[in-house]
């Protein structure tokens, strides 16, 4: 083999391997770009709030912007579809919230949980029952009680049909035996309106959504859907301390589409730990009282799987058609 043959079957053979070989991703050369947060809904909300302050304390974890984008619309399946769609590099993640398992079990989506890659849950809302301040009824008991002596005749808002806090007060009948009438609303805070104004007689929606109306003297929590007393309402008490086994709330995480590679998950995961580790973070997380829980990926992973399978059963009972 003559010099020139040699050096055009190596160049040949070099040009073949650069076309093959996978992209190489290494802590020092990801991101090197800025990572696109997609919130599947309106600005100004509390999930918007929780990804902008994310994305801020994450600046100082890497040498990167992570730039917010709101893509809201079909009850956050447009945006959970955004980030499922994308090329999975790790430059397009989603704020993802118990939506993502609840729209394909309403047949409103066609995603599923198994086609995001968890990177880290941020927080955690349980469901309250809340009644106005003036309502007869002091304790959970008091309210259950009336309700089963006029089965049906208790209004329950909540924040739509299928949603998560209707889920609530449906996982509430199923382990206390008592009868709603669900009310259905476009959001929590209309139907948390409704209440105050004497249209419905409560609502399942979390704590941050009636904390100012409730401080105010206007409404009172009768129990939280948690397994723990939730800061800033202390002495409100869970339904496990009231003898009723039910858990039922929304969380917040952080997803990127499923097939990211290993060492941009391993990143992002680090990336997510720092930030949520970071008392900006915390401070707005208390401030609007959303409930600070942070969980890696592989645990929130496990989360995922255990209530999709309860709202599964759940959705099943609530005769909701799409």
């Amino acid at each position: 083999m003559n010099r020139r043959t040699f050096v055009c079957s190596a160049a040949a053979a070099s040009a073949t391997f650069l076309i093959v070989a996978p992209p190489v991703y290494s802590e020092s050369g990801f991101p090197n770009k800025p990572i696109e947060l997609v919130v599947p809904y309106p600005a100004g909300g509390g999930t918007d709030v929780l990804a902008r302050a994310f994305a801020e304390a994450s600046r100082k974890h890497m040498n990167q912007t992570m730039l917010v984008m709101n893509r809201p619309g079909a009850g956050g399946a447009i945006g959970i579809n955004d980030m499922i769609r994308s090329k999975p590099d790790g430059y397009k993640l989603s704020v993802i919230t118990t939506d993502l398992l609840t729209l394909p079990l309403l047949g409103l989506a066609k995603f599923n949980y198994e086609d995001v890659q968890p990177i880290a849950q941020l927080n955690y809302d349980p469901s309250a029952v809340t009644v106005r301040a003036d309502a007869p009824w002091n304790t959970i008991g008091e309210f259950l009680k009336a309700a089963k002596a006029f089965p049906s005749n208790m209004r329950i808002g909540n924040s739509g049909s299928g949603s998560i806090w209707h889920i609530a007060a449906t996982a509430l009948e199923e382990k206390t035996g008592a009868k709603f009438t669900h009310v259905p609303f476009q959001g929590a805070s209309p139907a948390v309106l409704a209440l105050i104004g004497g249209h419905i007689d409560a609502v399942t929606v979390s704590p941050a959504e009636v904390a100012s109306h409730v401080k105010a003297g206007k409404l009172k929590m009768l129990v939280v859907m948690s397994d723990q007393r939730i800061k800033g309402h202390e002495k409100v008490p869970t339904a496990k301390e009231a003898g009723i086994d039910v858990n039922v709330g929304t969380w917040r995480a952080i997803a990127a589409p499923k097939g990211t590679p290993p060492e941009v998950v391993a990143k992002l995961r680090e990336i997510a730990a720092k930030a949520a580790a970071e008392q900006s973070f915390k401070d707005v997380v208390n401030k609007q009282e959303l409930g600070y829980a942070y969980a890696d990926g592989p645990s929130f992973k496990a989360t995922l799987v255990k209530d999709n399978t309860s709202f599964k059963q759940l959705i099943g009972k609530l005769n909701v058609t799409p």
